[in-house]
């Protein structure tokens, strides 16, 4: 498709699965502003908005800001969201409320804020971000697995919402990608389990059909995909994107 003069809000774009999906989506010609804590190197300050997206305030004034520079909203990739290896016993008080606020908070009040403009504007697509756990329990991920099966009903049930608005609403669930905060979850379980860092990769590997772990540029097509235009009968859908893990 065409993506100039596209204007597309990505949260937590400043690495990983966001920044590629910035970074594909801006050299096809699409305006990409990243709503995120921090302003990384290779960022464009002048598309770059400090956004809390664990603070209603903070996320509405973020998004009025892109509103009132662009004129309007295209498209939204609430991506935005942090892991959490624990059991329930494991996760402290503290710990809960942050995966709580990040992943499911955060994901609302993006919602929230995002929705009334693309109506007003007639049209919108909007992808949430998932997980293989939109799908399938895994071990000592309790509250991180709990927000991303609550992430899959929020775009089912916002893609009937907004369906008779012509707004799109679907959520891409990656499997096991090589991004920072799958290594930040390998350096805690390797804290909390004794066991051998390189070891661990390699088991990551061998658990996926495919035969490795995902590629962040191989998430970015797909969410491209079910942000753009040719796109267009699609909505309310949970789209794996996972080397074959949740097919087993």
């Amino acid at each position: 498709m065409n993506w100039n003069d596209r204007v597309v809000i990505i949260t937590g774009a400043g690495t990983g699965i966001g920044k590629a999906t910035k970074d594909l989506l801006r050299d096809n010609g699409a305006i990409v502003y990243n709503l995120d804590l921090l302003l990384h190197e290779d960022d464009l300050p002048a598309y770059f908005v400090y956004c809390d997206v664990r603070d209603k305030a903070s996320v509405s004034a973020a998004v009025n800001q892109v509103y009132n520079s662009a004129k309007k909203i295209d498209m939204l990739f609430a991506n935005a969201g942090v892991h959490l290896f624990a059991g329930i016993e494991e996760t402290t008080d503290a710990e809960f409320d942050n995966v709580i606020a990040t992943n499911i908070t955060g994901t609302f009040y993006t919602l929230k804020s995002v929705l009334p403009l693309m109506k007003e504007n007639g049209k919108g697509s909007v992808v949430l971000m998932g997980s293989d756990q939109s799908f399938v329990g895994k071990g000592r991920s309790a509250v991180y697995g709990l927000t991303k099966a609550a992430i899959s009903q929020f775009a089912k049930s916002t893609a009937i919402d907004y369906a008779a608005f012509n707004i799109r609403v679907n959520c891409i669930c990656p499997g096991t990608i090589d991004t920072p905060l799958l290594h930040k979850a390998v350096d805690r379980f390797v804290v909390l389990t004794n066991n051998i860092r390189e070891e661990v990769y390699e088991a990551l590997d061998k658990s996926q059909p495919a035969g490795r772990v995902g590629k962040p540029e191989e998430i970015a097509a797909v969410v491209a995909f079910l942000l753009s235009d040719e796109n267009s009968f699609m909505t309310g859908s949970l789209v794996s994107a996972d080397g074959g893990y949740v097919c087993q």
